[in-house]
């Protein structure tokens, strides 16, 4: 891997999240950040929840997000490798995404090493023993049987219903995936993170899912990092190889509702 070159890494944009009034804006947003990272990066990570709902049909997909699938394209055929993980929202990614816009899809952890430290990466849904609402809810989500029927309702009407379903999730008034950061003793991926160390070495732990930004220090040797989200923080993660930094982007001036 290039020195000089930057790991990016972003989740939870939530495009086209129907409760939300600004989905336009924050698109033309996530694109003007991959244009300028774009610039020096070696390999664009995003983490998961990315669309707020996606479902590929054989021969049909859902509208909208031209410039976001543009301008991925764009950047994996300059060479740039861009990992695409699905997350509790856009868990139905199935082979169009990686066929037309070039991504590398993964709908499991990964663990790699990039730049010489060692990562675990993951959206950070249902992660261990802590998470068990949505540990159920996958098992359903994942199910064959129930995409293969998904597939057969007319997408007028499963699009639709996805959207009801979506808007009566944490996004209906602009709310992040909790009220507050429960706090290092409680919040369920920083313990995951902890019981993985027991097990094996990660010099970063680097998630999206809770929307809450951060960047904890778990032992003295290893890291914890939240990417935050596109919806109320605008949020990213970047690494050089030598340190790793969560940073800002620029808001929307529109409102979230």
């Amino acid at each position: 891997m290039s020195k000089n070159k930057k790991i990016y890494f972003a989740s939870d944009v939530h495009l086209g999240a129907p409760s939300l009034q600004n989905n336009r804006e924050r698109e033309k947003l996530f694109v003007k950040w991959l244009d300028q990272v774009k610039e020096d990066a070696e390999v664009i990570y995003l983490m998961g929840d990315i669309f707020d709902f996606w479902f590929e049909y054989k021969r049909a997909v859902p509208r909208g997000f031209t410039r976001f699938l543009g301008k991925i394209a764009e950047i994996t055929d300059s060479g740039i490798p861009v990992h695409f993980f699905t997350g509790n929202h856009d868990i139905w990614v199935f082979d169009y995404l990686s066929s037309e816009t070039g991504v590398i899809v993964h709908r499991d952890i990964v663990k790699t090493e990039l730049k010489g430290k060692k990562f675990f990466l993951a959206h950070g849904d249902g992660l261990g023993p802590y998470d068990k609402g949505y540990k159920f809810l996958k098992k359903i989500f994942t199910s064959s049987f129930l995409q293969w029927a998904f597939a057969r309702i007319h997408p007028n009407f499963a699009i639709w219903l996805a959207h009801k379903w979506s808007g009566h999730s944490r996004l209906s008034n602009g709310q992040v995936e909790a009220a507050a950061f429960r706090g290092v003793d409680k919040e369920w991926l920083v313990l995951f993170a902890k019981d993985e160390l027991q097990k094996e070495h990660f010099d970063y732990f680097v998630f999206g899912h809770r929307h809450w930004p951060s960047d904890i220090d778990l032992n003295g040797k290893s890291r914890y990092i939240n990417t935050g989200d596109w919806v109320t923080h605008f949020t990213y993660a970047v690494f050089d190889g030598n340190k790793m930094e969560l940073k800002n982007f620029e808001k929307p001036t529109s409102t979230i509702k």
